[in-house]
């Protein structure tokens, strides 16, 4: 039996659980992510992005939005965010300018086993981030990667 209903294969929002409100928006602000005026000040801060939206929220609120128990605020989550570039110096400019912004870097720009360059770095809330060049996937105009058929 088939199933007819589904999901869209869109991602539209990602939402971040911060700690500071407040010090996490200005990071990104400072990332060069433009803010949007749907953000309200002290509560959640929106930042548009090609083809998506990222939120920060509370921590602890985000937990309680989604009815689940606040483990652990630190470390890794079982997932990282990408931003695909266009070349390894351009991994390398992204790498600088997050550090100059107050990030960590876990594991700094080099060379792939497979053919690409990339570099990691935490947010204040220790959110992966990781910085690509991916040469198999070419970067359109709007910045998002065109992915092999």
């Amino acid at each position: 039996m088939t199933n007819s209903a589904s999901i869209p294969a869109v991602l539209s929002l990602v939402t971040l659980g911060v700690r500071d409100l407040r010090a996490s928006t200005d990071f990104y602000e400072r990332l060069g992510f433009p803010k949007s005026s749907a953000s309200v000040d002290g509560e959640v801060s929106f930042f548009r992005l090609a083809g998506a939206v990222l939120g920060l929220y509370g921590l602890s609120d985000l937990a309680d939005d989604g009815q689940v128990g606040l483990v652990d605020a630190r470390g890794f989550r079982g997932a990282s965010l990408a931003v695909n570039v266009g070349s390894p110096a351009e991994v390398d400019a992204a790498a600088a300018a997050a550090v100059a912004v107050g990030a960590r870097v876990t594991k700094p720009p080099q060379g792939t086993s497979w053919g690409g360059y990339h570099c990691y770095f935490a947010d204040l809330d220790d959110h992966l981030w990781e910085i690509a060049h991916n040469p198999f996937w070419p970067i359109r105009a709007d910045g998002t990667p065109e992915l092999p058929v």
